[in-house]
């Protein structure tokens, strides 16, 4: 029956006779099968270069596409569930999915839908039943895949307290390469936003013409327009989810241009834009994503309490300027790129029109006047920028709607000696880290050791690949890609005493086996001419510093289209709510240099069971279309 249903689908094409590699690429896309073109290019020269031909006929195409798709491992498989070694019935196919793939739940109605969608033979459609054929496309389909069908979507209570969600972040949205001399640009705000990013920084200064610019101040970064970064923001706010967009603005703006930034918001964004409370105007505690769904929030200083704010909503604050004053001590582990003064520290504004300046004293507390507009700091809701002060003074004093910015420095010694205060703290206030300031080529920090204490914005560099952004993209692929994660309870419960590094009441261990069996259509190393590489997985446990972990396998030498392995892993978890699994393919170069070639991360938890393909992605986060390994996962 396959090759009838085969030949149907191909014969034309050979009616003229032969076909060259361009015309088997597009027949092969007709399969509808993922196939990669350097793999198909070599084994088509080494079919034509046999025959001293520039084109192939019928009986060598069949053998390219068995060659490729009718994997072995796949076969094994499917023989061990189908006694005819010919077709799945649809009683086998549940047999399958209830034994192989721990589906527990499957029954006919699963296995009926599994062979409409994608089984290509009408005959054996019709009887209800399952190909190979069919079996190879549901096995390379996202159905098959080690990331849980159900996490592909919105599935966790989103009506907690803002602040009870990890929210993806970015640190100098604007910028899409360095930090000194890169060019700012609003594909970082679009490409941002599409990636499902939640928390946006725009870095506002004055700008000729009353016009507020966007750019990296004091650097040669190139310069937008203030109200150019909230038309693309509008536009893509909620294109990739329908959860709030939160405005992170490190606001060096006079208070006159400040105005014109709070004129734009309201005009360019209207009704998305936040700008009284929900309900009551005493806030207790913050809303839920829920109760924000499009809506954007701007995150600012402000003057004293929303329930003033509201009351002078209804007055017209325009020209109005008020101080707010901060005590701010030299911090030198603390890159304050947030704090930094809106004035250079030499001006200290006495009273209008004074403009004197005095020498900065050195060392010892200072007095720093930031003014701020009305009309701006009215627009700022349920994100106030508090400078941090101590934890101790945050319990005291600071409200639930007042969040605070923590430089990576100074937050990682917080994380090595105030664990258990640091966690407490981000259980009751939004807490943003940023990357130091002496991270020029952007380069990114691990988020891992941040989300292990709760802090809900851990920005990163989003234009910079490597392993910190694959563990954000692995993290936030949870809850549908909506940007927004629920904390685990224990860094929710504000009498919690978690700390990474003493998990003892918080263990909930899992041991997890992956059986690695084998690659497939892997990218070809740079040194090769052809389509080869030396090809080895490394398997890495994220999370508290008891679970870190990384495991190798042996290298595949001269194999990137069908390595097998059939090596087994094994893994104990101590804290899974926490954890991500990071599948790394590399080329062995030499005994000390390995290439990166594709990588797959994604929280432990979003594991499925059973013989799952992992897809790889490319350093940039695209998806390798045609490469993937293939495991069975089992954990318990």
């Amino acid at each position: 029956i396959s090759h009838t249903w085969f030949l149907s689908i191909i014969q034309d094409e050979f009616r003229t006779g032969k076909i060259d590699l361009d015309s088997t690429m597009k027949l092969l896309e007709k399969l509808q099968m993922p196939f990669d073109y350097a793999h198909v290019k070599h084994i088509f020269k080494k079919t034509v270069d046999k025959q001293k031909t520039h084109a192939i006929n019928i009986e060598d195409f069949r053998a390219i596409y068995r060659t490729i798709a009718h994997r072995l491992e796949f076969q094994e498989v499917f023989r061990t569930y189908s006694p005819n070694n010919k077709t799945l019935s649809t009683p086998e196919l549940i047999e399958f999915l209830k034994r192989g793939q721990h589906e527990t739940e499957a029954c006919e109605i699963n296995a009926l839908e599994i062979i409409l969608k994608y089984e290509p033979i009408d005959e054996v459609r019709k009887r209800k039943e399952m190909s190979f054929e069919g079996f190879l496309r549901y096995m390379n389909s996202e159905h098959s895949s080690i990331f849980k069908n159900s996490h592909r979507s919105v599935y966790q209570d989103m009506n907690h307290p803002l602040c009870d969600y990890f929210i993806s972040s970015s640190h100098n949205t604007y910028l899409i390469s360095d930090q000194l001399i890169g060019p700012s640009h609003l594909w970082g705000y679009t490409s941002a936003l599409l990636k499902g990013c939640r928390c946006l920084e725009i870095d506002c200064w004055d700008g000729s013409n009353n016009q507020p610019i966007v750019y990296h101040g004091h650097t040669l970064t190139s310069k937008i327009l203030f109200s150019s970064v909230i038309q693309v923001i509008e536009k893509y706010a909620f294109v990739a989810s329908d959860y709030p967009v939160v405005l992170s603005l490190e606001n060096h703006c006079s208070p006159k241009q400040q105005e014109v930034m709070a004129d734009y918001l309201e005009d360019i964004l209207g009704d998305k834009l936040l700008t009284s409370t929900i309900g009551d105007t005493v806030v207790t505690q913050l809303p839920s994503p829920e109760a924000l769904k499009y809506k954007i929030l701007v995150k600012n200083k402000k003057i004293g309490t929303i329930e003033e704010s509201m009351a002078r909503r209804n007055l017209d604050s325009n020209d109005e300027v008020e101080e707010v004053a901060e005590s701010e001590t030299s911090d030198e582990d603390d890159d304050s790129d947030e704090e930094a003064p809106l004035y250079p520290k030499t001006y200290s504004p006495k009273r209008k029109g004074d403009r004197r300046s005095s020498p900065p004293p050195r060392k010892k507390a200072k007095v720093k006047k930031i003014k701020i507009a009305l009309a701006l700091s009215d627009l700022v809701i349920y994100t106030k920028s508090e400078k941090f002060v101590s934890f101790a003074y945050s319990l005291a004093k600071q409200k639930c709607y007042e969040n605070n910015s923590i430089g990576e420095l100074r937050a990682r010694k917080f994380v090595k000696h105030s664990a258990r205060d640091f966690v407490s703290h981000t259980a009751r206030f939004i807490t943003r880290i940023y990357p130091k300031g002496t991270r020029a080529t952007s380069s990114n920090y691990n988020p891992q050791e941040f989300w292990n204490v709760g802090c809900q914005m851990v920005a990163l560099n989003f234009q910079t690949p490597g392993v910190q952004m694959e563990l954000q993209n692995g993290k936030f692929l949870d809850n549908g890609g909506c940007g927004y994660i629920l904390k685990p309870e224990f860094l929710r419960n504000l009498n919690s005493t978690f700390t990474p590094h003493n998990v003892e009441r918080y263990r909930k261990p899992i041991s997890l086996s992956i059986k690695l069996i084998s690659g497939h259509q892997l990218p070809p190393s740079n040194l090769s001419k052809t389509n080869k590489a030396d090809p080895l997985v490394q398997i890495e446990i994220y999370g508290v510093p008891e679970d870190q972990a990384k495991k190798k396998s042996s290298v595949i030498k001269s194999n990137a289209l069908s390595p097998r392995w059939d090596e087994t892993f094994s893994f104990t978890i101590q804290v899974p709510e926490l954890a991500l699994i990071r599948f790394c393919v590399k080329d062995e170069i030499s005994l000390v240099t390995n290439e990166f070639l594709g990588q797959y991360t994604l929280p432990v938890q979003s594991l499925n069971k059973g013989f799952r393909n992992i897809p790889l992605l490319s350093r940039d986060g695209s998806k390798l279309e045609a490469a993937s390994l293939f495991a069975h996962i089992w954990y318990c």
